[in-house]
């Protein structure tokens, strides 16, 4: 029932943030008398803390519409180009007036940006997605909030994942493809590209594999020590729930997205205690631009989904407790994932590059980088490994570090495996 209290609490919160945000705007609106009263920039200050720590976050936008290539603007499209019950397939086209600006865009490297099914919506790639599109061509997997899938779609499992990304390979085709999986997906990307290539098909180009959990028995860190710590039947009784009736995916089991993100301000509670007190004060200040960017950075954390209860199950159990891929134990529909199958990067094989933060705090140093002793049949000249320096989880793709020190790393070795 925990999850029909929670809509409930929600509700009931519903007519306090309200008013809260007319407060806020009442009393800092230009040109409204409340405004000019003694400690007004605190009670708009406080009504503001108040109506976004209470506020429903819905799903952000993307919001790429247009990016600098070659010195020129280019305008961006976002496109839907496949639909999958729990997720969508997205092309970030960009578009162009000049000859020789088109034909240069045509030749450029297509990238599958897989985005992790975790918590978080696949905006939060938003500055990778950006960032990218200055040399590639971009698609990005968009998972569905699985409450809002009906229940006559099914179950969906960690095997079903693989297959999705399989068919995304397939429809974009894979002979000039380079795909990027970030974080969670690395775990089915790498099944994915292995099984096709047990099977003879044609394999992307390359893979760039971020912070992800190929072998949670290195450096295991807080969040894997909670899943080998517990039974799955612990997970199973404690974080799975079921969806009210008040969403198109109702009766279906879940692990909900308030419980995740309850889960992500316990790790660090003091900093986003700060934070929220920070945001406070800039307000009072009118400091509106450290505000602005508090609200940014909060309207894209507190937006979470629910992930599928199988899903999420099998992960657990294959991934954190089981460790079956690194163990070569893991089959997926019938067939065992074989790493060694896939190719060296030469003569349309698959490349392979890792990249790890130093202060990863999620997934532990040498977790990724164990895709390499996996991948016994990719030459080592079409392999490399990153370690970047002083950066976290997300500043592998994400940021400053990612713009700056990584990407150019990553736009240099899919070139150098595209032609």
């Amino acid at each position: 029932m925990l999850y029909q209290f929670h809509e409930l609490w929600r509700a009931g919160m519903a007519p306090l943030t309200y008013w809260a945000e007319a407060g806020a705007k009442m009393y800092s609106a230009p040109g409204s008398w409340l405004a000019a009263m003694p400690e007004a920039s605190r009670v708009a200050a406080g009504c503001e803390l108040l109506y976004r720590i209470g506020k429903d976050y819905e799903k952000p936008e993307f919001g790429i519409h247009a990016v600098e290539v070659d010195g020129q603007q280019c305008p961006v499209v976002e496109k839907e180009v496949l639909s999958r019950p729990f997720c969508r397939l997205l092309r970030f086209k960009r578009y162009t007036d000049d000859a020789g600006n088109l034909r240069e865009l045509k030749d450029d490297p297509t990238v599958l940006v897989v985005a992790p099914l975790s918590g978080h919506h696949a905006t939060l790639l938003r500055d990778t997605v950006r960032t990218l599109l200055r040399d590639h061509k971009v698609y990005v997997t968009d998972w569905v909030d699985a409450r809002m899938v009906p229940g006559a779609e099914g179950t969906f499992s960690l095997d079903d994942y693989v297959r999705y990304i399989e068919d995304f390979i397939r429809h974009i085709g894979a002979k000039d493809l380079h795909v990027m999986s970030v974080c969670q997906p690395t775990v089915p990307v790498l099944a994915a590209v292995s099984l096709m290539a047990a099977r003879g098909e044609p394999t992307p180009r390359s893979m760039v594999m971020m912070g992800g959990p190929i072998d949670t028995r290195k450096s295991p860190t807080a969040v894997n020590d909670l899943a080998t710590q517990k039974p799955l039947w612990w997970f199973e009784q404690n974080v799975i729930q079921v969806v009210p009736a008040n969403y198109p995916g109702r009766g279906r089991s879940v692990y909900p997205g308030f419980l995740q993100h309850a889960g992500f301000m316990a790790m660090n509670p003091e900093r986003h205690f700060l934070s929220h007190w920070d945001f406070y004060q800039d307000l009072v200040k009118g400091d509106l631009e450290d505000a602005a960017a508090h609200r940014r950075f909060y309207d894209e954390y507190n937006a979470v989904l629910d992930m599928p209860a199988r899903y999420y199950l099998d992960t657990v159990r294959i991934v954190f407790q089981e460790h079956l891929l690194p163990r070569g134990l893991w089959d997926v529909g019938g067939e065992r994932v074989r790493p060694g199958a896939i190719g060296s990067g030469k003569g349309g094989g698959t490349a392979l590059l890792t990249i790890e933060g130093e202060l990863d705090d999620i997934s532990g140093a040498g977790q990724t980088r164990a895709a390499h002793q996996l991948c016994t049949g990719i030459d080592a000249a079409d392999r490399k490994h990153l370690t970047v320096k002083g950066a976290g989880h997300y500043g592998i793709f994400s940021g400053r570090r990612w713009r700056e020190q990584v990407y150019p790393q990553v736009r240099d070795f899919i070139a150098a495996h595209h032609d």
